[in-house]
Order: structure tokens, then C-alpha cells, then sequence
């Protein structure tokens, strides 16, 4: 049986780890913390993500976490509709819930499931460069100065410095899309969002963006966003008076959420994704997640991906006469989805971030004439593709959040 090796112990890394142990593979994941993190604010899981979830027998814990927004609504800075979109249609269309999570609580999902089932998680370990040897099996060597060798290293070292995407492409370079995220985590002890629909909220304006979503009635998570031409340093250190002079008179619950969110939960991001590329192996190292395939936050599809990644590719492995057939066959899976998402991401930056009011006008005024039936019929193709989820027989069905 196959020994895997995983860089990088997030959300693609994690899932990739149970899906592959599931299938009966020897798995060890090497993470460079030194401990769990939370990095990030929050998760939708479409259901295209919750299909997955369920298949790695997991959709029921994440469900307890979760809340189940049932539409997202388009809102310009001065509060005017923009449209709105149904989930539940969505969800029905799909066969599987939109779940809204916070990241960490996701992440905890994932890692008590490794745990249970014996993966070992090495953290603290920085892997410094690959190298390729004689027989064509690369090894991974840590700035520890320990090395690691296995028939599979999967690189789901994510986008902004993967070690894996450097050996397997030659240049691991993510561009800059122009847009810098501040990223909260709002908890509350009172009530604050309905209790009987949970909305996403996402609210334009020129060259600004700030959208919201509910986990609960007295959590969620947010990102307020602005185009910014350089990446530059994340000073000043308080970023609420950024977000304060970038966000006030905001439709409510903008500015509360801006001044009850903790700094400690606060986060600021300059935006970076990759081009895609056409090759995602060399010799017995494969890239998933980020590493493969990073879209911008606009996509709303980064971890949704990253979980098909993981049953995909257990399903390649599973079967497969040599690592190269397995290897040829993911990426030919998954390359032409992945890359429309990033397209489509970058398409939807380049409108939410135009700074020409004339420009913002126009895109509200199609956003307010647009089909959202239609919208959601193409999310549903566009999401389902590639997997056996559409109408299945037994799906769980989205519920409200009480």
C-alpha cells in the first residue's frame, strides 16, 4: 500500500488525509506551525463542499456547527437592493446544504477525524526544498534538516510560498489581484441576526465591499475589502480605524460589527491567487488545494474546492495501475472546474473593485436587473459538475437555523 506524505496540514491537506486513509493508504501529514492554527474567519460550504463532507462521513458534525443561510442579498452602500439570490433553491437544485462555519470549528472537524483515525500530524515542520532522485522519487527536506520520503507527496502547502508548486512548475509567484481583505469574527452573548433566516449580506460600493455572514443569531464572520494598487506591509496595527473610515454610515450591521469584533479577530490580507497551470505533478509530488489551484475569496469556492480535491484524487489513487495514470487522471478531473473558478473570481474583483463611480453604477444597475433563477440554475451546473450529487437519493435537505 502506498506510503503518502502531505505538506500542509489545512483544510485541503486534512481532507486529502481522511479520504486517502479511508480508501486504506498509509497517510502522514507535516505542517509547518507549530500548532494548530486559526487563520481565517469563516467557510460556506456550498453543496458541492457538503456532498464531500458526507462522503467522508463528516457532513453531520459540521452541521452542528453550522448555520444554514437560505439567501444572499446584494446591497449598495446607501442600502439599496441590489437583488437576491436563493440558497435554497440552490440547495435543492444540488441535493445538499449550504453550511456557514467558522473556519476554526471546520478545521477542528477535520483534525479530530485525522486523529481518530491514527493519522499522525507532525507539525513543525518546514519543508525547505524537494529534490528529485535517480529512481524519479523526490524527497522532502525540512529547515529542521530532517528528511522525508514516501511514493506520494502531495503538496497542499498553500498559495503564497508552496514549496510543492515551485518543483512541480518552477515558479511558486502569486499575483497580487489588487485588493486588500480584512477578515473578523464577531461573537456576541445577544441576539443580532434573525432567527428565522440567515442572510448573507454582501454590500458594494466604489471600490469598497463589505459582506457578512451569519453562522448563528449572535455569530459570524465577516470581510470588508478596497482595492489597493501595491501590496504594502500590514501597518497600522489598530486596522479598525481603516475600516472605520472606510465603512461609516454603512448599512447596519456594518459599523457594530466593525467596533464589537475583537482586534485578536481581526485579520487584514493583501489578495493574492495563481494563474492556472496545466501541470499539476512531477515525479511522485502532486499538488491539491491552494498550491494547484488558488482562486481569489470572490470565487466563495476556495474550501469547497479544496474537499473535491481530496475525494477525487482518493478515488484516482484508488485503482490505479501507476502513480502517473492516477496523477494524469485527477488533473485532467479537476483542471478545466478549477479554472473557470478563477476565472469567474477574477472577473467579479475586477467589477467589485472598479473605482470609476460611473462604472459602479452601471454593474448595480445590471446586478438589479439580473435573473438570480437563472444565476442559481448556472451555479448549480457549474458547482455539481464532475460529481455524482445532483437529486441524489437519501441527501440531506437544508434546514433553518433556530
Amino acid at each position: 500500500m502506498l506510503r503518502i506524505a502531505v505538506l500542509g496540514g489545512g483544510i485541503a491537506g486534512l481532507s486529502a488525509a481522511i479520504a486517502l486513509a479511508g480508501r486504506g493508504f498509509e497517510v502522514e501529514v507535516f505542517e509547518r506551525h507549530d500548532a494548530p492554527t486559526d487563520i481565517g474567519a469563516g467557510i460556506v460550504c456550498w453543496p458541492n463542499a457538503s456532498f464531500v463532507l458526507q462522503e467522508l462521513g463528516l457532513v453531520e458534525s459540521v452541521s452542528r456547527l453550522a448555520g444554514y443561510p437560505t439567501r444572499m442579498r446584494r446591497v449598495s452602500c446607501a442600502g439599496e437592493e441590489l437583488g437576491a439570490l436563493d440558497i435554497r433553491k440552490l440547495d435543492q437544485l444540488m441535493g445538499y446544504p449550504s453550511l456557514a462555519v467558522l473556519r476554526r470549528e471546520l478545521q477542528a472537524v477535520l483534525l479530530s477525524r485525522v486523529t481518530g483515525l491514527g493519522i499522525r500530524v507532525r507539525y513543525g515542520h518546514t519543508a525547505a526544498r524537494i529534490e528529485p532522485s535517480a529512481t524519479g522519487a523526490a524527497s522532502v527536506h525540512f529547515a529542521s534538516g530532517a528528511t522525508v520520503t514516501a511514493d506520494v507527496i502531495l503538496g497542499a502547502d498553500g498559495r503564497m510560498r508552496s514549496i510543492a508548486r515551485a518543483f512541480v512548475h518552477g515558479d511558486n509567484r502569486p499575483r497580487y489581484q489588487g485588493f486588500v481583505n480584512w477578515l473578523g469574527t464577531f461573537e456576541s452573548d445577544r441576539a443580532v441576526f434573525s432567527e428565522s433566516q440567515i442572510e448573507v449580506m454582501d454590500c458594494w460600493g466604489v471600490g469598497v465591499r463589505f459582506g457578512v455572514v451569519p453562522v448563528s443569531r449572535s455569530t459570524a464572520y465577516w470581510a470588508g475589502a478596497a482595492a489597493c494598487p501595491e501590496a504594502r506591509g500590514k501597518a497600522p496595527a489598530d486596522v479598525r480605524a481603516e475600516l472605520r473610515a472606510l465603512f461609516r454610515g454603512w448599512p447596519s450591521p456594518i459599523p457594530d460589527l466593525i467596533e464589537e469584533t475583537p482586534l485578536e479577530r481581526m485579520n487584514k490580507i493583501y489578495v493574492h491567487d495563481h494563474d492556472p497551470i496545466d501541470r499539476w505533478h512531477r515525479d511522485n509530488v502532486l499538488l491539491i488545494g491552494d498550491a494547484a489551484h488558488a482562486a481569489l475569496p470572490t470565487s466563495g469556492q476556495g474550501a469547497s474546492q479544496a474537499l473535491e480535491d481530496a475525494w477525487h484524487l482518493a478515488d484516482c489513487l484508488d485503482g490505479a495501475t501507476s502513480l502517473e495514470e492516477a496523477f494524469t487522471s485527477f488533473t485532467k478531473r479537476r483542471h478545466a472546474k478549477s479554472a473557470a473558478i478563477i476565472a469567474g473570481a477574477r472577473d467579479l474583483a475586477r467589477s467589485l473593485f472598479a473605482t470609476d463611480p460611473a462604472v459602479c453604477e452601471a454593474r448595480d444597475r445590471r446586478s438589479k436587473a439580473t435573473d438570480y433563477e437563472a444565476m442559481v440554475q448556472g451555479m448549480a451546473r457549474g458547482w455539481s459538475s464532475g460529481l455524482p450529487m445532483s437529486g441524489r437519493p437519501g441527501a440531506p435537505s437544508a434546514r433553518a437555523q433556530a
